[in-house]
């Protein structure tokens, strides 16, 4: 066997090391952003204002916040299965984001720039917990009373800081006898430091009854 040389053992070892590092921002690129800087924090600020700001009707309003709705949700999708169970997930990048937009809207109602102070920045990026809005059908209008939720993330089981009354149950209009009559929701929030934010997830809903549904969560997929 050929004797290798410091250098090229040193070569070796550098490509693997760059190829860990480049696997290990991957995928903290595509993990949901816990931590972020002010300057991070100005961009997902200006992603969320500029298409905004180009949209020049309704319908272009409509498609921009179809798009940030399906960049958030986890779960079933909508429009291929409209009462499959799904969520939004409001991470801090969702919620700065969402005001960018908002800061669009206003700059051109006021005919003048607007913009977020820094002060106010720096509590979104102080949130501690990610706020979860889940989504189903059931088959009355009180169907989701009293429904709980929870991560379950391999064999660690994580519970929300609070969970908010279910909405009254919606008419599934244009699915009848297709699909469970009644569509509602609820929000809960975890605590960003009780889960791990770049892991295949489970959310699982458990009724006042017993009754379970969950479905998979990839947080490696959502910022």
């Amino acid at each position: 066997m050929r004797k290798m040389t410091g250098r090229r053992l040193g070569g070796i070892v550098g490509l693997a090391l760059l190829g860990l590092i480049g696997v290990m921002c991957v995928d903290r690129a595509h993990a949901i952003d816990v931590k972020l800087t002010m300057d991070e924090a100005k961009k997902a600020l200006a992603a969320g204002r500029t298409p905004m700001e180009k949209s020049e009707n309704p319908d272009d309003v409509k498609k921009i916040m179809q798009q940030a709705s399906v960049a958030a949700r986890v779960g079933a999708d909508p429009e291929k299965d409209p009462c499959g169970a799904s969520a939004i997930l409001r991470t801090k990048r969702f919620w700065l984001e969402s005001f960018g937009r908002k800061e669009a809207v206003e700059s051109k109602k006021q005919k003048a720039e607007v913009r977020m102070p820094d002060d106010k920045i720096q509590e979104y990026l102080d949130m501690p917990n990610l706020e979860v809005e889940v989504q189903l059908c059931g088959d009355d209008e009180y169907f989701a009373e009293g429904v709980q939720v929870a991560f379950q993330q391999g064999t660690k089981t994580i519970k929300p800081v609070d969970v908010s009354p279910a909405e009254k149950g919606r008419k599934n209009e244009g699915l009848e006898g297709k699909a469970p009559a009644y569509r509602s929701r609820f929000t809960a929030r975890f605590a960003y430091d009780s889960f791990d934010p770049n892991a295949k997830t489970k959310i699982v809903i458990t009724f006042p009854d017993g009754k379970m549904e969950e479905f998979e969560a990839d947080f490696s997929k959502v910022k």
